[in-house]
């Protein structure tokens, strides 16, 4: 999944990522409360306020329409 997305990043510069591994962070996976349901793509507005979780692996076409819909939170 981070090859599609390093895609998205390249396409979008409206698009702020961070990568967190949750083996290496784990105090990180606790304050976002990820499983071992990876990856996890977890969707902040403006205010840094969770909005969406999408979980599992997701086609870079569904991506970029959440991303389009969700573009103005």
């Amino acid at each position: 999944m981070k090859p599609i997305w390093e895609e998205l990043e390249a396409e979008m510069s409206e698009l702020k990522t961070e990568y967190f591994d949750i083996d290496e962070n784990s105090d990180m996976a606790k304050q976002w409360e990820v499983s071992d349901e990876i990856p996890v793509f977890i969707f902040l507005d403006k205010e840094g306020r969770e909005f969406a979780r999408k979980k599992g692996q997701i086609s870079k076409q569904e991506l970029v329409e959440f991303i389009l819909e969700n573009l103005e939170k």
